[in-house]
């Protein structure tokens, strides 16, 4: 994602995760990497996990039927459990996934002993999982709308009190063999086998969901390279080298970047993966990581902003950190910062003039650029758009509406009816006065983000409250359409603006759709955009909405921010990814360090 992408259907990859062995691979259990997460993970079913945390776990665990390339950038998709990329057929309606035969789940008791091999069935079982009424998954707008026929099922089984007919014939969804999985979209998608790339979409074996039922989040069994060994919640997570897996050999092709040269030149040809185990520790100061790392403790660190001036004098390495042969790995990510308006709130939401005038108000108050110089460190841009760098469909011309200026914003409440009182803060204009409500966590980050919101708001002379709680617990209030101002962000699963337009779809209220924002106009244009492929159409349709959502402000639109990844010398052959989770699947480590 650190250039514009081009169309991946039907691409043939040079370098691919080809080798498929029915004899297991031993990764070296003397060779163990330790990582962090910054904040705590939620869960390791696909169905239930919704943020990158949980997703990054589960990626190393379980496998969907394609993947993205290591080095290749733009990115391109790859094969992982299919043989190769998707037959495509019907304008991009029908795509055919022929799977690698002998395959085999990891060993778990919910097989009582037996192998357990991966078929297309496993498949069409996790898309079914996804939009069982039952499950309420977060992730179910990846596949809703989409595959013929799913949808009457899922109204059906809401007819029939929840009752999920699994065994049901779905038109779109067929396995004619054990291996073959067809699946025949509504419309045309060209963005769809994208979306089979995601960790949510992972095969999914019905013998562990039986088995394991509600506690299903905390035994994650797949066919990937690593098994969850240990799990203390919100603290601590151990994968230990899965003994069935098939390994594959390391094979990328670099590009002209001389990094990817080195890392290839160090990596081709081993057989992976090389680690027998994963520490991650979950650490969401940002200075426990950061002292974790320069003990050597941490091998591997997404480096937090606040430390970025002492890393990163100048935007290069420390001079101490090259002495000690660390290095860097930096991509802007192709990710956004936003806060999130509940647009169904009584104070904030709705479309009358008074209440958008509010929103405007609040976004033009807020500085961004404090944000970046502050909070970020400078390790962080402003956008303009939903649709970040790097993305299909951002466009750099693209100039928003909205400015930083506190004077005009304090005229437009002035104007629309908000005046002061005698206590110096603003009343609706029923002359009520009211306290606007906005979440956020306890860590270093979120404080100054409190003050930055405080400032916003004194500037205005709007009470503002703060209200501390967990991430995990403040997502599911935004799914629920419960919270009123949210810091929110959104990294993309698959690198097209598709992605982050369909963060404001209103199909997509109580899944991705934080903001409860519903348009009508929006919601007609998004509909159009997903019909067409990557083309000049499809990005004007994507200006038009970006236009529709800054009418309407549902958010506060924040900044996209640089991952500065710190690697410890012993490392081999780490690069960071735009969209691929768990790279530590393709490093190795030398023990001689």
């Amino acid at each position: 994602m650190v250039a514009a992408f081009r169309s991946v259907v039907g691409r043939v990859l040079a370098a691919a995760l080809v080798v498929v062995s029915a004899v297991a691979w031993a990764a070296d259990p003397a060779k163990v990497l330790h990582v962090s997460l910054p904040r705590a993970e939620t869960g390791f079913d696909p169905a239930q996990a919704s943020e990158i945390y949980s997703s990054t776990v589960i990626a190393a665990i379980m496998e969907p039927l394609l993947t993205f390339d290591y080095l290749a950038r733009p990115v391109k998709l790859a094969p992982l459990t299919a043989e190769a990329l998707p037959q495509v057929a019907d304008a991009g309606r029908r795509y055919t996934f022929k799977l690698h035969e002998g395959i085999y789940f990891a060993p778990d008791p919910a097989f009582k002993g037996k192998r357990r091999e991966l078929t297309a069935a496993d498949y069409a079982y996790a898309i079914k999982r996804l939009v069982d009424p039952k499950n309420r998954s977060p992730n179910a707008f990846y596949v809703a709308g989409k595959i013929e026929g799913l949808d009457a099922l899922v109204a059906k089984a809401k007819q029939n009190g929840d009752k999920f007919d699994y065994a049901a014939r779905v038109s779109g969804l067929e396995t004619p063999d054990r291996y073959t999985l067809r699946i025949t979209l509504t419309h045309s998608d060209y963005t769809f086998p994208q979306v089979l790339a995601l960790p949510a979409l992972s095969a999914v074996a019905h013998e562990v969901v039986d088995a394991y039922g509600a506690d299903l989040a905390a035994h994650p069994v797949g066919t990937g390279p690593y098994m969850l060994k240990e799990w203390v919640r919100a603290s601590r997570m151990v994968l230990a080298a899965s003994p069935t897996f098939r390994g594959f050999v390391w094979d990328f092709q670099p590009g002209d970047d001389p990094v990817d040269k080195t890392i290839a030149a160090r990596m081709r040809g081993k057989r992976m993966p090389q680690i027998g185990t994963i520490d991650i520790r979950v650490m969401e100061e940002p200075q426990s990581s950061w002292l974790a790392f320069e003990r050597s403790e941490l091998d591997v660190l997404n480096l937090p902003g606040t430390f970025a001036p002492v890393a990163l004098p100048h935007g290069k390495l420390s001079p101490a950190l090259a002495a000690k042969g660390v290095y860097l790995s930096r991509i802007l990510q192709p990710a956004i910062n936003y806060t999130a308006f509940n647009m169904r709130d009584p104070v904030l939401g709705g479309f009358s003039k008074e209440k958008i005038a509010l929103r405007r108000a609040i976004t033009m108050t807020y500085d961004v650029d404090a944000e970046v110089d502050i909070i970020r460190k400078g390790q962080a841009v402003p956008l303009a758009m939903a649709i970040p760098p790097g993305v299909t469909g951002y466009e750099p011309r693209y100039r928003s509406n909205i400015r930083h200026d506190p004077d005009a914003a304090n005229e437009l409440l002035d104007r629309m009816g908000y005046r002061k009182g005698g206590d110096g803060f603003r009343r609706l204009p029923s002359g009520a006065p009211f306290t606007l409500r906005y979440a956020s966590q306890t860590n270093a980050t979120a404080r100054e983000f409190d003050e930055l919101w405080k400032k916003a708001m004194n500037t205005l002379g709007i009470r503002l409250a703060i209200e501390k709680g967990k991430l995990s617990d403040q997502i599911k209030e935004a799914l629920a359409c419960h919270h009123q101002m949210w810091t929110y962000g959104w990294i993309a699963d698959y690198p097209d603006g598709d992605n982050f337009m369909q963060l404001l779809y209103g199909g997509n209220v109580g899944q991705s759709n934080v903001a409860c924002y519903q348009s009508r106009t929006y919601d007609a244009l998004y509909e159009q955009s997903r019909l067409l492929p990557d083309s000049p159409a499809r990005n004007q349709l994507f200006e038009q909405m970006t236009r529709q959502f800054e009418n309407d402000t549902p958010w506060r639109l924040g900044t996209a921010t640089y991952q500065n990844t710190l690697v410890q010398p012993r490392v081999i052959g780490y690069k960071a990814h735009p969209v691929l989770l768990a790279e530590w699947i393709y490093v190795d480590i030398d023990t001689t360090r």
